[in-house]
């Protein structure tokens, strides 16, 4: 980890506490389902069916349904602002302005239950949604734009570690033994406001993104100080030509609209790259597979409680290779992980698929919970974290954050395509539906293979000629 120093590291520690939000509340609502169905049938809902278990009640059931996939919209609203955020206030500004959103997002969704209101709830998880588009893309940007080359691999993963460590944080946080009761769901949900907190008096301590400073802003003399404030004793000066080279060419270029980002033929290999990638995360099978978890672990003989722990020790599973992905990917490459990651999903899927049908078979069971976790495995070794900064990677500074804003809108879209259309898909395919997920992974395979380049050590202008080159 050469080039990582004390103030490089507190500066990595505060711009992800934005991770937080996005992979606390991605997983926050899993657990606490059942108690919070019944809030909205006894308290939030009038003109229910009260016959019915909450879970059966067809106006329950909308609502619900509502209230998670709002969170992808919000996703979305938050991917489509995303560059216009980053080039009027900043990388670092654009964070520290977020927070307000989270601050009304958890005043809503924690006081919901106090004015038996439905809607607020639901206000609440479309502002956090929006949040977390911001996020998704101003984070993986400041990471980006603040690392050294060698270790720009290694720092952007650390965006989907936070995001793995606390989806098992609010898995752990939401069991019927903490907060995932009647009375501790709305402190569930309000607990994002510490991150937002932390990140408030933390990050204005880091300097905004020297790449922004001069590139975007001019300002030469806050761009070294930033840097030398960055690398510490390290000597700036050729990061500082390096940027100088790259300003000289934007000057050229100007900045990219959304229009030319589409309309112009050198970023056009880039920019499908950074679509496919998104899409292939989210299509990837990742959420079929955590879904069914639960149905493969009670297949195997597991109570409900010892089903949450084992879905538990899943999510610590992808929180440890995670880690380990962060540790590989500066040596092993993006290309590489990325082929590892989609091809042995490609043979967990299919395995799966397989086994299903014979869970009738003693030993079987426990051979799916084996294809689970080591599907999730994985996932976590490239295709979970690696999309997210090799976006950042294949643009220049005049393009980042339009493209920035396309692949993170791109991808929440994907995200709640899954969402809406796995369960139906699931109810008439049943386990055949992991079949789809095998077709799609093969053809992400193939592409990885023969359209993305790898971008290991190679610096921003090294990326860009190479596109040019295939012109």
């Amino acid at each position: 980890m050469a080039g990582m120093n004390v103030r490089l590291a507190f500066a990595i520690i505060s711009a992800s506490w934005s991770a937080f939000q996005h992979g606390y509340n991605t997983g926050v609502m899993n657990a606490p389902q059942d108690v919070m169905s019944n809030w909205l049938q006894k308290e939030a809902l009038s003109g229910t069916n009260l016959t019915l278990a909450a879970k059966d009640d067809p106006v329950v059931t909308n609502v619900w349904s509502l209230t998670v996939a709002i969170y992808c919209v919000g996703g979305m609203i938050g991917g489509v602002i995303t560059g216009v955020v980053a080039d009027r206030f900043g990388r670092k500004g654009g964070l520290l302005l977020n927070n307000v959103l989270v601050f009304l997002a958890a005043a809503l969704e924690g006081l919901s239950k106090t004015a038996k209101s439905s809607e607020m709830l639901i206000l609440g998880r479309l502002i956090i949604g929006i949040n977390n588009g911001l996020n998704a893309g101003l984070t993986p940007m400041y990471l980006a734009e603040i690392s050294p080359v060698s270790l720009r691999g290694s720092i952007g993963t650390v965006y989907q570690l936070v995001i793995t460590i606390t989806i098992l944080l609010s898995q752990g946080l939401g069991l019927s033994s903490v907060l995932g009761t009647t009375n501790g769901w709305p402190w569930l949900l309000a607990v994002t406001v510490l991150p937002a907190v932390i990140q408030c008096f933390t990050l204005p301590l880091c300097p905004e993104s020297p790449k922004y400073l001069l590139l975007n802003r001019g300002a030469e003399l806050k761009a070294q100080r930033a840097l030398n404030w960055l690398r510490g004793d390290v000597a700036v000066h050729g990061e500082m030509e390096e940027m100088h080279q790259e300003a000289e060419k934007n000057k050229i270029s100007k900045k990219v609209t959304l229009r030319e980002l589409f309309g112009n033929r050198q970023l056009r290999q880039p920019l499908l790259i950074a679509m496919v990638v998104m899409v292939a995360q989210q299509l990837s099978g990742i959420n079929a597979v955590i879904f069914f978890s639960t149905d493969i672990f009670n297949n195997a003989g597991l109570d409900t409680t010892q089903s949450q722990f084992a879905t538990l020790g899943m999510g610590a599973m992808n929180v440890i290779m995670t880690v380990i992905s962060l540790l590989l990917v500066e040596r092993a490459g993006r290309k590489t992980l990325l082929l590892v990651g989609f091809g042995g999903m490609m043979v967990c899927t299919i395995g799966l698929c397989i086994a299903i049908q014979y869970t009738a078979i003693s030993w079987v069971p426990y051979l799916c919970i084996a294809l689970v976790i080591l599907f999730v495995t994985m996932f976590a070794v490239g295709p979970g974290s690696i999309p997210w900064f090799l976006v950042t990677e294949l643009f220049n500074q005049a393009a980042r954050p339009a493209a920035s804003s396309v692949a993170v809108t791109i991808n929440w879209t994907a995200n709640f395509v899954v969402a809406q259309s796995f369960l139906p898909l699931s109810l008439v395919l049943g386990t055949y539906v992991f079949l789809i997920f095998a077709g799609l992974q093969f053809i992400f395979i193939l592409f990885i293979a023969f359209k993305i380049p790898e971008t290991k050590n190679k610096t921003i202008e090294e990326i860009t000629a190479m596109f040019r080159q295939q012109l």
